[in-house]
């Protein structure tokens, strides 16, 4: 691509106002981004920060949430060297014959794809921090399931194929390509040693109700939606707790150029990293013994055209907003990470009602192993945050505040259906006791005066919901804060006259349960007095209710699912 000398004049890159300049310049551009160019760039600016031993550091992490490092001087002739030898594999590597015809064709996808797979070195890496880029695959031969994905997007560039792009879910990646992007290709794995799964579809996986295909509806990126991916697959972590602090202030910087651009609207991860982050941020100060100040300094608050940004609750508005309009509300993340934010505030009666918003959302697939992920973070949720903040409610003066609030349970009973309804039809169960302890003991303190106050419709035969259509003709309604509020058209219809009257004066929270597991535990969760010992038995109780049509999985489809790396950088546990 002889069109990257016109970025020549910012080397050496030595600060991240160059680097902000590089993709300024770049965005205001007409010409077709370099993609291979930008993840060596950035690429070098992440491993040239994070790869430092802990030991030679003069700073004790054990008291920091981040680190500041010296920004490295990037020089073009390095640059320069790494983009050719990347050019020249594709080239070399791929058989002219294949590069006929306007749009490339499955067998160069995957050609593509093998010269990446092949130059890997023999060792596995799963969830290893900092292997997205094409800096990390051309200097040690090394890449995760992302960074897979997006080489074989940028060699597909380089031999002319421009009509290769990126295709995200929230925990995988693939390609799409031919006229109107219509056709689809696996380029990476989903466990170790399934690199024969390379050039197939992914038509079965989202036929299988998985969430790892998001119902077919993943995020499909323009080429400057691929460098806004990039930009939100940089991993800032030096250790599980402890951030570079350069890198985040990259991230953070780039994204909101990109934000200004209007290229983040239709992509919910990049806009929950941007608020992630944004929040993350605003720590008052990164090491006082350094007398550093607020990394958010030099961030306006207003976009390129003169309108005001968004505060952090808005970005992760806006992220939802996002999901819904483009993607048919089957994303999780922006609502967990909504949650995140909403627990981290202590606004504990809005972060009950994000995670049952997520829990809404994975009602809609069959649990499999390819849900590690999201398996993790629901079970964060469940049996991490949510008894550890219910244990800090029920006591001290400060207590009740969301124990004797009906829609407070009323939302824990819709976040555990959409756990339960995702375990149906599944061949692996997910409520075994370390769910449903912590499970019991949230409901057991909520009084019976409290849980009765909801009222509660069962609906697990209510069928399958049809593509692009709430379940019973329900609407949705959007507050201001981008949550989730659905009216009771369908639940009315199965109350009395006497019922509507009395909800209506009371104004009784209402809560459908989809799930079977729910539905058969409404006795027991309207009970004066708790049978914990009952409520634990049937939420162990392995569910054999299988949903309608559900395609059977052959035995190596399976084994070759086993596990697979992210595709998203991992938003490390921030203990703060």
């Amino acid at each position: 691509m002889s069109g990257i000398n016109d970025y020549k004049h910012f080397f050496p890159i030595d600060g991240i106002q160059k680097v902000c300049d590089l993709f300024e310049k770049q965005l205001r551009s007409d010409k077709e981004a370099d993609l291979a160019l930008f993840s060596i760039i950035v690429g070098a600016v992440e491993n040239n920060l994070t790869n430092i031993k802990i030991g030679d550091k003069d700073v004790n992490l054990h008291s920091n949430n981040f680190v500041k490092m010296k920004f490295p001087c990037i020089e073009w002739d390095e640059v320069r060297s790494l983009h050719e030898r990347f050019v020249n594999l594709m080239r070399t590597g791929v058989d002219a014959k294949l590069l006929s015809g306007a749009y490339a064709t499955r067998d160069l996808v995957k050609k593509v794809a093998d010269v990446v797979w092949n130059s890997l070195t023999r060792s596995y890496y799963k969830d290893r921090a900092h292997l997205q880029s094409i800096y990390s695959f051309l200097t040690g031969n090394k890449l995760d399931c992302f960074g897979v994905a997006f080489a074989v997007t940028a060699g597909c560039q380089v031999l002319g194929k421009q009509d290769v792009h990126l295709a995200l879910s929230e925990d995988h990646a693939w390609v799409v390509f031919g006229q109107d992007g219509k056709e689809t290709a696996e380029v990476t794995w989903h466990g170790k040693g399934n690199e024969d799964k390379r050039g197939r579809s992914v038509g079965d996986g989202v036929s299988a109700r998985s969430w790892l295909y998001v119902a077919g509806k993943p995020v499909v990126c323009t080429r400057v939606m691929e460098l806004a991916a990039l930009v939100s697959s940089i991993n800032t972590t030096l250790t599980q707790t402890v951030d570079v602090h350069e890198v985040a202030q990259m991230q953070h910087k780039l994204l909101w150029l990109l934000y200004d651009s209007g290229y983040l609207d239709a992509y919910p991860m990049a806009l929950g990293n941007l608020a992630d982050l944004d929040d993350y941020m605003k720590v008052p100060n990164i090491t006082k013994e350094n007398n550093t100040t607020s990394s958010t300094d030099d961030i306006s608050n207003v976009q390129m055209d003169n309108t005001q940004r968004p505060d952090v609750a808005g970005l992760y508005a806006q992220a939802i907003k996002s999901a819904k309009t483009y993607y048919d509300d089957r994303h999780v993340y922006p609502y967990t990470l909504q949650g995140g934010y909403y627990h981290r505030q202590k606004m504990y009666k809005e972060a009950f009602h994000a995670w049952a918003s997520a829990g809404d959302v994975i009602r809609h697939y069959n649990y499999s192993r390819d849900d590690e992920e999201i398996y993790k973070e629901f079970a964060e949720i469940a049996n991490e945050l949510i008894p550890q903040l219910m244990k800090a409610e029920s006591s001290g003066h400060s207590a009740r505040s969301i124990l004797k609030d009906p829609e407070c349970f009323a939302s824990l009973l819709r976040f555990y259906d959409g756990i339960c309804k995702w375990e149906e039809g599944s061949q692996t169960p997910i409520l075994h006791i370390g769910w449903a302890k912590p499970l019991v003991s949230t409901i057991s303190k909520f009084d019976a005066e409290v849980r009765a106050q909801v009222y509660i419709v069962c609906r697990p035969d209510s069928g399958e919901v049809l593509e692009h259509q709430e379940p019973d003709g329900e609407k949705k309604e959007t507050t201001e804060n981008g949550n989730e509020l659905k009216s009771n058209n369908s639940e009315n219809a199965e109350m009395t006259v006497r019922e509507q009257l009395t909800a209506a004066v009371n104004s009784r929270p209402r809560v459908t349960l989809y799930s079977h597991k729910m539905a058969a535990l409404k006795p027991l969760l309207l009970a004066e007095r708790l049978n914990t010992h009952a409520l634990q038995l049937q939420l162990t109780a392995q569910s054999q209710l299988q949903r309608p049509q559900v395609p059977t999985k052959r035995r190596d489809d399976e084994d070759q699912n086993a596990c697979f790396p992210t595709a998203r950088a991992k938003r490390a546990r921030r203990e703060r």
